[in-house]
């Protein structure tokens, strides 16, 4: 049985008691959305929340998924004040797949109903929100949760993997399930204004084929909230640690063009390799493909057939202590997203994570959310586009003057700062939070 040690909850404050609980596919998994629920929920201590939890899957469950998974021993630890729970399944063999979520519901059931104000957060539609919704839904039919809050998430694999499909192959019942319990929440978000647009639009397309009016309440109800990123974690970067974690690698500063990301086909690597070799920039630069994911043996039989192997790392280990520095001495970081039916770049958490940490310019692609999270800042390229991937990277690592680069650094940080965790918190959860007291004047 695999086990993630995770910090007592800090006791109680002087002061009216407020949790927050977080439902989502947490660490070890390498997902965006895992980051954002850390970085919520470490804000959420400073805001007056004295209990916050993150209720996700038990590690035995998420291995059996498929997910790529970090190892163990490379998952920082939360702040105390935090607790992860994995609620183990309930009944046996002869309930199949609904195990882990009714572990998951009957705890959030526990949580709701014990009198402690409670504000509610599913990031994914399917199934966190169902089971928040469902939870919910009980606590309240009990006269238990008077103080409840819930708000609901959307993220763009929400709808290309379930709304999208099952309108597309005419099983409407799951499509209109997915939306209600979307719609049945206090609050909706969604990560990006391409989101909200993918979103509205799947379910007018659902409306034009059942007579339903999703498309008209979500357009009025879902409010854009971009992921939370860490800055502090890019900013305050230390210059010796940096040098130790690429010396441990055999890199050095702006001597390799990056990537860090999950190895799969949505994210462009064959386009990046094909683009590395042949290009000026790989007489100059190493190419360092980071991450984990279903595409890693594809990727190592491309870079063994580039006749560049020796020019081209394959990092599978990367920990978190790691990312600022590989970032931060990166000649360019690069992620040459592109369109698949299931899945589309909703926002693209790495991109604002290199630019702030001050590494080379970021060349991507104008895929679904990109444009959102880089702004101008970035150079683009069509998706799907070797050559024009290849003529950018000669552009930025063999072309740019010190000056431009410099510039490029500037302005890219100063972009990627609005997407700081606090300023992201206090957006998403003011309309929920009660006003501060008022100081009584003698």
């Amino acid at each position: 049985m695999l086990s993630l040690p995770v910090p007592a909850a800090a006791e109680s404050t002087d002061g009216p008691r407020r949790r927050l609980v977080l439902v989502v596919r947490a660490d070890p998994v390498i997902c965006g959305h895992s980051g954002e629920a850390r970085c919520l929920a470490e804000v959420a201590l400073t805001r007056g929340y004295t209990d916050v939890r993150i209720l996700t899957w038990t590690l035995d469950r998420l291995v059996e998924s498929g997910l790529p998974l970090k190892p163990l021993e490379h998952v920082q630890p939360y702040s105390p004040g935090i607790t992860v729970e994995r609620p183990e399944p309930v009944g046996d063999y002869r309930v199949p797949d609904g195990r882990h979520l009714a572990g998951l519901t009957g705890r959030l059931v526990e949580l709701f109903t014990d009198g402690v104000p409670t504000h509610a957060m599913s990031l994914y539609l399917s199934p966190h929100a169902t089971a928040v919704t469902d939870a919910a839904r009980t606590a309240r039919r009990l006269g238990a949760a008077p103080e409840l809050v819930t708000i609901a998430e959307a993220v763009g694999s929400d709808v290309t993997n379930v709304v999208r499909d099952c309108v597309a192959s005419g099983r409407y019942g799951a499509a209109i399930q997915v939306l209600s319990t979307y719609l049945d929440n206090d609050h909706c978000v969604a990560v990006s204004e391409y989101t909200k647009e993918l979103v509205v639009g799947e379910a007018a397309r659902l409306d034009a084929a059942t007579g339903t009016r999703f498309a008209e309440q979500l357009a009025e109800r879902v409010r854009v909230s971009y992921p939370a990123v860490d800055s502090s974690a890019y900013l305050q970067l230390d210059a010796d640690r940096a040098d130790e974690v690429l010396g441990a690698r055999g890199l050095v500063a702006g001597g390799y063009v990056l990537f860090l990301s999950r190895l799969a086909s949505a994210k462009g690597l064959d386009d990046l390799v094909a683009a590395y070799v042949g290009s000026r920039a790989s007489e100059r630069v190493r190419l360092v493909l980071a991450g984990r994911g279903p595409q890693e043996a594809e990727l190592r039989g491309w870079v063994e057939a580039s006749g560049l192997a020796d020019r081209i790392d394959v990092l599978t280990d990367v920990d978190d202590d790691e990312k600022s520095a590989l970032m931060a001495g990166s000649a360019a970081f690069v992620l040459p997203s592109r369109p698949q039916p299931e899945f589309v770049e909703t926002f693209g958490i790495a991109l604002v994570e290199s630019m702030l940490a001050g590494g080379g310019p970021v060349v991507t692609c104008p895929t679904g959310g990109i444009p959102e999270a880089v702004g101008d800042t970035a150079v683009l390229v069509p998706a799907s586009d070797p050559r024009a991937l290849r003529a950018a990277l000669d552009e930025v690592v063999c072309d740019w003057t010190p000056q431009q680069r410099r510039a490029a650094r500037a302005r890219a940080r100063s972009h990627a700062l609005g997407f700081d965790r606090h300023a992201v918190f206090d957006a998403l959860f003011g309309p929920v939070l009660p006003p501060p007291p008022v100081a009584s004047v003698a």
